[in-house]
């Protein structure tokens, strides 16, 4: 019981240090917080911690999994670090001229870049970015695709489509709000 007490106060700690308004400064240099986009508070809303299994699809594997996304950057960006099976990766999530830009450094060794597909309420996609990322399914290994579905908020499923070795492949991951 103690223990949950404990839980339930930094969770509400750490809510309200993410969520608070204020402008951040370096010195005396004040660092931009111009308003961000619809797609950009809609990430915000899976700050925290998040832990589950997912499914890859090419062979049927499930895989532990957990993601941890964070304000960093004077509240600018958004950073998503992922552990899949025990491979560190990490996604970033920042606006550009008011649409935001995701970027993904995938332990495929690529780096492909998204832009928003769909946005609603509870689900967002996105797609890759071919402006952006010159990937080739021919020779190169990369997530085409991802995702999320808030299902309440402290269950998300997220789906991601990956090119692996020429043959498109979808992974399926069910998580859990850990703080």
């Amino acid at each position: 019981m103690k223990l949950k007490l404990i839980t339930w106060i930094f969770f509400i700690f750490f809510s309200l240090t993410i969520f608070a308004d204020d402008s951040y400064k370096i010195g005396d240099v004040e660092m931009a917080s111009d308003t961000k986009s619809e797609a950009f508070e809609q990430v915000k809303k899976k700050l925290g911690k998040w832990e589950g299994t997912m499914v890859q699809g090419l062979n049927g594997a499930i895989i532990d999994v957990s993601y941890v996304f964070s304000l960093t950057s004077g509240g600018n960006t958004i950073t998503e670090t992922l552990v899949e099976d025990g491979v560190q990766m990490l996604t970033t999530y920042s606006d550009d001229d008011g649409e935001l830009v995701i970027r993904h450094y995938c332990g495929l060794g690529t780096e492909p870049v998204f832009k928003v597909k769909t946005l609603s309420a509870s689900t967002m996609s996105f797609e890759l970015d071919k402006e952006k990322a010159d990937l080739h399914a021919d020779h190169e290994s990369f997530v085409t695709g991802m995702k999320w579905t808030m299902n309440d908020v402290n269950s998300i499923t997220f789906e991601n489509t990956v090119m692996l070795d020429g043959s498109l492949t979808t992974n399926i991951a069910e998580l859990q709000r850990v703080y």
